[in-house]
């Protein structure tokens, strides 16, 4: 899917080449093959849904969080805009669904994916690496493909280009309310020294 020539190409595009990809790519590979944890974000976004539910794992990268949601039972679609981390996902894990997308211009419909999710995932600094000015555009996008009063888990460091109360502004403008913020994936509490920020949002219900 190519994005609209408005859509400036995401900061992941612009400020890495290929082979900060492929170095990203063999670092998680690497971190599972020592045993690391590397399933906190899918535990919580597994206590947020119903069993076997349908999760959009959106900013995948080379695929762990949506694995282990599919390990875990559940029908995965991940999608990121870099098709290197894209083909390592498809590689190390068959199961989930992976596609090449633009997450400010995502239209899974486009690709055959028209059931809404019951639920998003955002890991791994998807936002702060998102083109300046598109956070709002990116998660309004996110939220069409979800069905009513879906959760939407974000998380991201705070010292990366992108503030709060810049994410805060976006969440509104996406017409998404914030549920619950922790200051990281295992639900330590947030506060405001705290450098990384984990945002349950919610989308609208119906009326």
């Amino acid at each position: 899917m190519s994005p609209p020539e408005d859509v400036p190409p995401p900061r992941w595009v612009t400020a890495h080449g290929p082979e900060h990809s492929r170095w990203y790519v063999d670092r998680f590979r690497r971190l599972a093959a020592e045993g690391a944890d590397l399933a906190g974000e899918a535990r919580l976004m597994d206590a947020l849904l119903p069993a076997r539910s349908r999760v959009l794992d959106a900013g995948c990268g080379p695929g762990r969080v949506g694995a282990e949601l599919h390990a875990r039972g559940h029908t995965v679609v991940g999608a990121d805009v870099d098709p290197i981390l894209i083909e390592a996902a498809v590689a190390d894990h068959p199961g989930p669904t992976w596609i090449v997308a633009d997450l400010v211009t995502l239209d899974l419909a486009a690709a055959g994916v028209s059931v809404p999710f019951d639920g998003a995932v955002v890991a791994g600094n998807v936002m702060p690496y998102l083109a300046p000015g598109t956070g709002a555009r990116a998660l309004a996008s996110i939220a069409r493909h979800l069905r009513p009063d879906a959760p939407i888990a974000v998380g991201f460091g705070l010292d990366r280009g992108y503030s709060l109360d810049a994410f805060d502004a976006d969440v509104v403008l996406a017409d998404l309310r914030v549920e619950n913020r922790f200051a990281t994936w295992d639900l330590r509490a947030w506060t405001p020294s705290s450098g990384f920020a984990v945002s349950v949002l919610r989308t609208p219900a119906d009326e």
